[in-house]
């Protein structure tokens, strides 16, 4: 047994390679669960007594001579790989990252919050799933009213009294509910109305309302917040309010632009005059304020909301409302960032 270990080191000895394939086959002939090593330690038990000390010794020496020689050609053969490269040539431009784009919805609503942010709106957020009370109820708009019919809405059918939200007013009133005037919000989001699908109109579409309550509110400042956003959106510095009905406020009003007829498309979109409606207003109902226990003899405000959709197809000329939910790369790619 011994003259045999004697030959395992001298084949340990001689043997050379620089194909880690061969090195690992090696490091398992030597050293795997079934290699020579084990069956040696095996047969240690079969071994004279007086001849067990220099077995022992003759086969740690292999396993060290073994680990030894495997290291020593790993390391060579890696170090010869490194030297000879991959074969690419490191000095060739990479392949260009194709930029990614922003939806233009994303877009627009990003530009709406950036300018009312400037004059001291925050953003607030809300559930898509409302229940009735803040969808409905505390905005003056009680069981059984008729305006609940201004607005089709999507009812959960295990449970009526939640609903798919129709307005970012419910944002509105839960954000009454815990703070307290003064208050200057703006509630971007998404919302949904049982509506038929077509070039003008979505089930699911972008809201952004706003909100501005505090003591001596008046309507002259819901006006100059209005003309102030369609200057810094639109660069339009002429504005008019028709009056409208909205249940959650009174006065109410419909927000137009003066587009201008400059071209045939100003034409088209304004049909001949102009005149071009982005925003219902209103000056907030006092039966809205005391559901929502705040005094109306002592505090006053204004809301107002906007469609982001509509928004966006003026700026971009979009034609059809469906584009924008439908994920053609081909109409997405026209808004990629300028670099």
């Amino acid at each position: 047994m011994i003259k045999q270990i004697d030959q395992y080191l001298e084949e340990i000895e001689q043997f050379q390679s620089n194909d880690l394939k061969e090195i690992d086959s090696f490091r398992i002939k030597f050293l795997g669960k079934k290699g020579i090593l084990n069956q040696l330690f095996s047969e240690f038990k079969n071994v004279p007594n007086d001849q067990k000390k220099l077995y022992g010794q003759k086969i740690n020496s292999l396993k060290q001579a073994a680990n030894h020689k495997i290291n020593q050609l790993k390391e060579q053969a890696e170090n010869t790989l490194e030297e000879q490269g991959s074969g690419l040539d490191l000095t060739r431009p990479g392949y260009p990252v194709e930029i990614g784009s922003r939806h233009p919805i994303s877009i627009v609503k990003n530009q709406i919050i950036e300018i009312f942010k400037r004059i001291g709106f925050n953003v607030s957020e809300g559930p898509e799933i409302e229940d009735d009370w803040h969808n409905f109820t505390a905005l003056n708009l009680p069981e059984y009213h008729p305006a609940r019919d201004m607005q089709d809405t999507f009812f959960l059918q295990q449970n009526p009294d939640w609903l798919l939200r129709t307005h970012t007013s419910s944002v509105q009133t839960r954000y009454m509910e815990s703070h307290r005037p003064p208050i200057r919000t703006i509630s971007p989001g998404r919302v949904y109305r049982n509506e038929d699908i077509s070039a003008r109109s979505h089930c699911i579409f972008h809201q952004v309302e706003g909100l501005y309550i505090d003591k001596g509110v008046s309507f002259a400042d819901l006006k100059q917040t209005l003309l102030y956003f369609t200057k810094e959106m639109f660069g339009k510095s002429k504005i008019r309010l028709r009056p409208s009905y909205f249940p959650f406020t009174e006065p109410s009003a419909e927000v137009d632009i003066y587009w201008g007829l400059k071209t045939e498309t100003d034409y088209r979109i304004t049909k001949g005059t102009g005149w071009l409606e982005i925003m219902g207003a209103g000056m907030v109902d006092p039966n809205v304020l005391k559901n929502m226990d705040i005094d109306p003899d002592e505090y006053t405000g204004f809301a107002f909301g906007m469609g982001i959709e509509r928004i966006a197809m003026l700026l971009y000329q979009i034609p059809d409302i469906r584009m924008f939910y439908e994920n053609d790369m081909r109409f997405l790619k026209q808004f990629k960032p300028i670099v």
